[in-house]
């Protein structure tokens, strides 16, 4: 027989054994993981929480078995429209649209500025060894969007029926098969620089076409359609998709000019924190760290005004230059597959309300970035990024010399007094919501982590109005994270999907 059960053991004991003994069994043919975490509140006993496929000719008592969720499939119709879809951006949004819609023989155009990933990591690469910046092909923009360097993380608090299809796509097109399973799942930054090429060769094998260089910059209104203009041609549609990535600054202030409507919406500015990834994980894992992969870890508070979380961690990772403009700073972090770096860090971030910067154009979200960014870029003239220790900062003190923790950033760090950058509000809330922090996780507001600044880019300040996906132009669709409808890898690709179905006349 087989059974779907759930089940938990203490990490360090071997599964088959304890099984066997558990049940009373003399022999177990097969055992497959269908779900994997880490109960890790009592460090005295911290504990995986399997759900299990086991064949045994052995029973299994009634009260440990469990019914195996039922995953969703997508249905590919023909594609029963005349024109091509256009899609712009090929980050994940774009990429799993042009996908459904390949698969739908709907042949989409994608209009890309950025470089494909090989020719991207060396402009990358580029930036981070000699500052040379290139405004449209850089960490920001290009083949996979800004999901392409990062952690590949694809957890997600969305509860949608074609999640395991992401993961499914992912894992066909080569990332590594432990996604499927874990419930914190990572591709790395490494795997996924091979995975979202295989999956645009796979769109053009069934008759996409991707431009790289393509930079979208202006529409005409046709009686019937779009003339899209692009600086690799013009091309007709009825279905502009917008994957907009969320630094698409000049394409939003086209489409506000353009009077499609936006909004401002909230978002979240701050830092990154990096400690030793040892001390994560003996914090989070105490003895049994020896046994598991590196720790990562979520926290989020309340204060009177405005919430503080951590977002985007990465264990074993790297704080990165994420800028797409002349002198500003942006970081953003990165881990490969393996998570093998002596630093964890994450993004230490604060809420914006659009009362603290909206005054009356939509898009005063990206002036108040801006104005941070440049700020932070005149600390010290230069790429070098301000930063600080942790104890000079919660002691309103200035560093003077790097101690236990490394920074990982590549072009450097400039002991700064956050203050000449930030609001007031958010250097009071980063010094709360540290403190707190440090009560869950031992040693957050370790004297010698370093807080990297600025983190800006955690999402998009404005939001493209929609209805059933659609603009207030009837050919335009927003999707995704730029377009203020998704926040990640995972839920814009979902987005991207959606969007596709509801087009195609389905339910959601």
């Amino acid at each position: 027989m087989r059974y779907i059960i759930e089940y938990k053991i203490e990490v360090g004991k071997d599964l088959v054994k304890s099984l066997k003994a558990k049940f009373n069994l003399d022999d177990i043919e097969d055992v497959k993981i269908l779900r994997e975490s880490i109960d890790a509140r009592d460090k005295s006993k911290v504990l995986y929480n399997y759900l299990l496929s086991l064949k045994t000719k052995g029973k299994i008592p009634s009260k440990y078995l469990k019914t195996e969720k039922k995953i969703e499939k997508l249905n590919y119709v023909k594609w029963p429209y005349e024109d091509r879809p256009v899609i712009v951006g090929l980050g994940p949004a774009g990429l799993f649209a042009a996908l459904y819609l390949a698969r739908c023989n709907a042949c989409p155009i994608i209009l890309e500025r950025g470089e494909e990933v090989s020719k991207r990591k060396i402009k990358v690469d580029n930036f981070f060894k000699n500052k040379v910046l290139d405004l449209n092909s850089n960490i920001v923009f290009g083949e996979g969007g800004a999901g392409t360097f990062s952690d590949g993380k694809l957890q997600t608090n969305a509860h949608s029926p074609y999640i395991r299809f992401v993961l499914e796509e992912f894992v066909k097109h080569g990332a590594d098969p432990s996604i499927l399973v874990s419930n914190y799942p990572h591709v790395g930054t490494d795997i996924l620089a091979k995975v979202i090429p295989n999956i645009r060769q796979e769109i053009v094998k069934l008759g996409g076409e991707v431009y790289f260089d393509a930079l979208f910059y202006d529409y005409d209104e046709l009686k019937d359609g779009l003339l899209v203009k692009s600086t690799k041609g013009d091309f007709y549609t009825k279905h502009l998709i917008l994957a907009l990535g969320h630094s698409a600054k000049d394409t939003f202030k086209l489409l506000y000019n353009k009077k499609i409507v936006l909004e401002p919406k909230p978002f979240a500015i701050g830092v990154r924190i990096e400690h030793l990834q040892k001390d994560i994980n003996d914090s989070q894992y105490g003895k049994y760290a020896k046994y598991l992969s590196p720790a990562n870890y979520k926290l989020v508070c309340h204060l009177k005004e405005r919430s503080v979380f951590t977002f985007c961690m990465c264990p074993g990772g790297y704080v990165v230059a994420s800028q797409n403009e002349y002198e500003t700073i942006v970081t953003n972090g990165m881990s490969n597959f393996k998570r093998d770096g002596q630093n964890a860090n994450s993004a230490l971030l604060v809420e914006i309300k659009p009362e603290d910067y909206f005054n009356g154009n939509p898009l005063d979200g990206f002036s108040f970035l801006e104005s941070i960014e440049k700020k932070a870029y005149n600390i010290s003239g230069d790429y070098k990024a301000p930063a600080n220790l942790v104890g000079s900062f919660l002691k309103d003190e200035i560093a003077t010399k790097i101690k236990t923790v490394k920074p990982t950033y590549p072009h450097g760090i400039y002991f700064s007094d956050f203050k000449d950058i930030f609001p007031e509000y958010v250097i009071k809330a980063l010094k709360e919501a540290i403190i707190q922090f440090d009560l869950r996780l031992q040693g957050f507001a370790d004297e010698d982590a370093i807080i990297t600044g600025v983190e800006t880019r955690s999402s998009s300040p404005v939001r493209i109005k929609r209805d059933n996906y659609q603009a207030s132009n009837r050919y335009i669709y927003p999707i995704g994270e730029g377009s203020g409808y998704a926040g990640g890898i995972t839920t814009s690709a979902l987005d991207g999907i959606k969007c596709v179905i509801s087009i195609l006349g389905g339910k959601l």
